[in-house]
């Protein structure tokens, strides 16, 4: 007796596969929706004689070993949330970080978390 040679392939374990990822992915990608951070980029404005002269900008120094200095003076980390809370009052502007192109990742997000978390709102970052 000659068998006969099955010619098609089944494809509904195939389609029970794709429709449990399908539903995987259903159920992860609102788990992955994450806020992040909010970047503006600041606008030039030429100066003019109508306007002052004070800054009203705070500007705080992240160095190439990760030191913070809040203008002429270095600032421990620890210390960090209470001397931008100070400084916040004098300079309602907002606040300039100026980073070292060797400084960590990690030490001017923690300088941006202090500054969110003591109120700042309007940040602005540069490469020094």
């Amino acid at each position: 007796m000659k068998r006969q040679t099955f010619n098609e392939i089944n494809i509904t374990p195939l389609t029970d596969i794709f429709l449990v990822l399908l539903i995987i992915m259903m159920v992860i990608a609102p788990m992955l929706d994450q806020q992040g951070l909010n970047l503006s980029i600041p606008e030039y404005v030429e100066k003019t004689d109508d306007m002052p002269d004070e800054n009203k900008v705070l500007t705080v120094t992240v160095t190439d070993d990760n030191r913070y200095i809040v203008g002429e003076d270095e600032v421990p980390e620890k210390m960090l949330a209470k001397v931008l809370k100070e400084q916040s009052k004098t300079f309602n502007a907002g606040l300039m970080i100026q980073a070292d192109g060797n400084s960590d990742h990690g030490a001017v997000v923690k300088l941006m978390d202090t500054a969110r978390n003591t109120g700042i709102n309007s940040i602005s970052i540069t490469e020094i």
